[in-house]
This record gives C-alpha cells, structure tokens and sequence, in this order.
C-alpha cells in the first residue's frame, strides 16, 4: 500500500481497518507492505532495496527515472552523507566483486 502521497492520516487509517476485515473474511496475507511516498528518495535513510525498475511509485504519479545504475544509486548515497550498504532478503550485509557476492552471516 502506497501511503503519504494524496490521502491524510484519516484515510490511511480507514484503508488499514478495511484490510483488518479482509484479513478475518480471506484467513490472512502472505504479506503486507505499507510503502511511504518519497517525493525526495535521497533524504530517506534506507531506499527500500534496489529493483530493476520501479513501478508502484511512478504509477502513484512520480515523475523520475524509474532506474538508476548502481554507480549511480551508490553516488547519491554517499552525496547524502551516509554509507552505502547492501543487504540480502534478511539485512545481512553483503559483499560484492566483480564476478562474485557473499553474504555475510
């Protein structure tokens, strides 16, 4: 679920209390992701995992590149003053070469 972007707090809470009743009447989710609009993706402190290309933002309206190469995504990470670290499924750091990754348990 999309969040932040053209509804208020109201809104939000009524779309969280219609999923509630649909979780009793389907017996559950596998998962529910609540997303948080980012008008501003740099001033975030995690970018929600990298994809190929993103789509749920840009349905909701957004108007950037849908992609960006990892030279570039690290460069904005580190022009917002933070440190770059990729992470698994599970956020365990993980370390990548050229030719290979690990995962680091």
């Amino acid at each position: 679920m999309l969040c932040g972007h053209i509804e208020n707090a109201e809104g939000r809470a009524d779309h969280l209390v219609k999923l509630r009743g649909l979780q009793d009447q389907t017996g559950g989710f596998v998962t529910f992701i609540p997303l948080a609009f980012h008008p501003i993706a740099q001033i975030a402190d995690d970018l929600d995992g990298t994809v190929v290309e993103e789509k749920i933002y840009h349905d909701a309206g957004a108007t950037t590149s849908q992609s960006l190469r990892r030279r570039e995504l690290l460069q904005l990470i580190r022009k917002a003053g933070r440190e770059p670290v990729e992470r698994d499924t599970l956020y365990r750091p993980v370390t990548r070469t050229d030719t290979a990754f690990t995962v680091l348990v």
